[in-house]
């Protein structure tokens, strides 16, 4: 979970043997939908047994999970959660799962943090050309290609951002029509 970015530091809720929940920072107890709205507000927080002092934030954070499916909040396929299940005592797979699933929740919200502004208009008049064309910019420099920077001193002959952006409008149309008709 990330760090709330205000310095925040780590709250403690201790959960008694009568299943209630106790927040050390607000000396009061607090429920599920608390915690998980703390989640949301990226505030970081340690759940520990009352008696023993034991760390189980991953069983309620379990246990928040499986609250939001039972109220109709399904987010995990049934299939997904199958092949979650099977991996269980996978060895060397199980051990790598967690970082990899880690690793893609954070590329998909950046995705989709990008997608929200280009929906909210941050970029210039077609969101998805200029997003695809920061991906191909990404993706250039990542592969040693030229950069934003080094494009806009292209040598002669290469394309100009106008006609590189119009291709990449083209490859998206192309490859909308192609997810169309495999949804059909």
């Amino acid at each position: 979970m990330a760090a709330s970015g205000s310095g925040d530091d780590v709250v403690i809720i201790k959960k008694y043997a009568n299943r209630r929940l106790y927040d050390t920072e607000s000396s009061s107890y607090i429920t599920l939908e608390r915690l998980a709205e703390m989640v949301r507000q990226k505030r970081e927080f340690k759940v520990v047994d009352a008696r023993s002092g034991e760390d189980i934030t991953h069983n309620v954070l379990t246990q928040i999970i499986m609250d939001e499916e039972s109220r109709g909040q399904t987010l995990l396929p049934v299939s997904f959660l199958r092949q979650l299940i099977g991996l269980y005592g996978g060895g060397q797979m199980q051990s790598m799962l967690p970082q990899y699933l880690e690793a893609s929740l954070e590329a998909f919200q950046q995705g989709q943090s990008q997608m929200r502004d280009a929906l909210a208009g941050a970029f210039t008049a077609n969101p998805f050309a200029e997003l695809a064309r920061r991906n191909m910019e990404l993706f250039q420099s990542a592969a040693g290609g030229r950069t934003a920077a080094s494009s806009a001193a292209a040598p002669a002959g290469a394309p100009s951002r106008e006609e590189e952006l119009e291709r990449l409008r083209a490859q998206l149309a192309d490859l909308q029509a192609k997810v169309e008709k495999l949804t059909k």
